[in-house]
């Protein structure tokens, strides 16, 4: 009895190793895994057109901030020490 259930352990083990060696590619055909791939360019090169429309976005934003600001934002951000000229 105790040989037996050695056996059938060594069995499932044994299974367990095949069942883990095999990979995701190997079980699934080329076909669809050249469509998966295609899939993740694409939504790649989304999220970088996304990525530049924001950029873009931010730059007209801080475009139009300093077209707006007054002389006393503009004064007050200045880095030059006014006083060392009076």
């Amino acid at each position: 009895m105790k040989k037996k259930q050695q056996r059938n352990q060594n069995q499932s083990k044994n299974q367990d190793k095949e069942s883990s060696s095999l990979k995701l590619g190997d079980m699934i055909n080329q076909d669809i895994m050249s469509q998966l791939r295609q899939k993740q360019k694409e939504l790649n090169e989304a999220e970088q057109e996304k990525r530049a429309a924001e950029e873009e976005e931010k730059r007209e934003e801080r475009k139009r901030r300093e077209k707006n600001k007054s002389f006393e934002e503009l004064l007050g951000e200045s880095n030059l020490n006014w006083k060392n000229y009076k």
